[in-house]
Formats: structure tokens, sequence, C-alpha cells
């Protein structure tokens, strides 16, 4: 079995997300490059925090009968494919994974880098991206195709939870209550989401899966709380499901045995 390897590229010294690229050079490929298959993060959003790394993998095709000197590579960017924003700290390609040699089609495997800690951005970049391929040719020239598949690009979300008492009588209250927070990466902080509709689920003692029992607005610090009778032990959370800017995320749950 053939070993994979694989290649770094990296943005401003892997501190800089942002990199903006010099319009198309004089000379520079404007054809004899296809990408297609492409997919990133498996369809699904690119949820950002505050510090943790982001790790997107990505997978496309690319037929070419030229040669190159360094990646292929698939980003997010929004602008112009050449001279905008692109999101991305360091992205690790695989060699060709040849499909036809004759044509010059090769599959690629990715991984993206996205560091927060080091990211050049603000509130106001959560939501659409756009998806770019490039791959860099003899002579400083480059190609660089739009695949014209958008990217939701989400500021993360935190939920906790408490339920007591533990344990309770059957028929007694239980009392719920957590909190919604989101990343702000204006302040590289997490700050209470005021006003989200969060669901309250519980899953019994002995099931596989949760079912929402009721659904509760956040107050202004992103607090939650709520009542309910005790009937059966079982596990309780509190799940966000999550806007065009904010990712969804559920709180890990409390067990309340009932007695």
């Amino acid at each position: 079995m053939g070993k994979t390897m694989w290649r770094a590229a990296v943005a401003g010294g892997a501190a800089a997300v942002f990199t903006a690229m010099a319009a198309v050079p004089a000379g520079a490929a404007e054809g004899g490059v296809a990408f297609s298959r492409v997919t990133v993060n498996g369809g699904k959003p690119i949820v950002i925090g505050v510090k943790e790394e982001v790790k997107v993998y990505v997978t496309f095709r690319m037929t070419t009968k030229l040669k190159y000197d360094s990646g292929p590579t698939v980003f997010p960017y929004r602008g112009k494919t050449d001279s905008g924003d692109e999101l991305w700290n360091t992205i690790y390609s695989s060699d060709c994974k040849v499909v036809n040699k004759a044509k010059g089609i090769c599959d690629f495997d990715e991984w993206l880098h996205i560091e927060p800690r080091h990211i050049d951005f603000g509130n106001e970049d959560a939501g659409t991206w756009k998806t770019a391929a490039r791959v860099y040719l003899p002579g400083d020239a480059h190609d660089t195709d739009d695949k014209n598949l958008p990217l939701q690009v989400k500021r993360a979300t935190r939920v906790t939870v408490n339920a007591s008492p533990e344990p309770v009588r059957k028929g007694r209250t239980i009392t719920v209550t957590g909190r919604v927070t989101r990343a702000n990466w204006d302040t590289h902080t997490y700050q209470g989401y005021a006003g989200r509709s969060v669901s309250l689920q519980f899953k019994a003692a002995g099931s596989s899966s949760y079912k929402t029992i009721k659904k509760v607005k956040s107050s202004g610090s992103g607090a939650l709380k709520t009542t309910v009778k005790a009937t059966v032990p079982g596990t309780w959370r509190w799940t966000y499901y999550g806007n065009t800017t904010s990712g969804a995320k559920s709180s890990t749950g409390d067990h309340v045995a009932v007695r």
C-alpha cells in the first residue's frame, strides 16, 4: 500500500488568516486546469471559536497536463478570487492520487487549518463565503478558479446545563438552568447570547434519543431557566440549533434520579 505524502502551504508565516493575492500576472494560465468534485467539510458549516484550531477536511479532483510548482489547494474566500480575503492559516495537501495518467487526472485530500488566536477578521465576517481552487505554475504564474460553491462560516456557540434537585421525588418540580454564549471574534471571548430560542430536551433512562420538552428564550445575559415535573429518571440538556451566523450546539447532559 503506497504512502500518502503531504505538502504544506503557509499563509503569511502561519500567522495571518487573510492573504491578499496580487492580480494575475501577464502570462498566467487562463485555462488548461480544471477542478471538480470539490467537497469542503462534508458540506457542513465551518464553525470557529476564539481559541481552538479548526481543521477542515477537503477533497477535490484536478485535471491538467500542465506542469505545476506547488499546490493545488482549495480554500474559502470573499471578494475577487485573486485579490480578496482568504480564510486559512495552513493547508496540508496530499500528493496526486492518479485517476488517469494520460489525461492528467488526479484526486487530492487536504486539511485546511484555521487558528482563531491569529485571526484577523471580526464578527461581521460570519456568513456566506465562496470556494476557490488554485495551482501555481512555472514562472510565477497561477490558475485560480471560482468553484461556485458557497460555504457557511459561523461563530461557535456554547451551552451549559444544570438540573436540580438531584435526586428528586416523583411529581416534584425540577428546575433546569443554563446559559448560551457565542464567540465574539472582535474580543476573542465568549459572551452571553440574548433572545435565543433554546430547546430543553430530555432522554429517559434506557432511551437512546432526546425529545424536546419545551423551548425557552435566553435572557439578556444568555441565561436559561425553566421548571418541569419529575416523572421518570433521565438526562436533561439544552440545545441551540444555530442560525445563519452562529453554530448549533447542545450542552452536556445532566442526569436526575427520580425516586
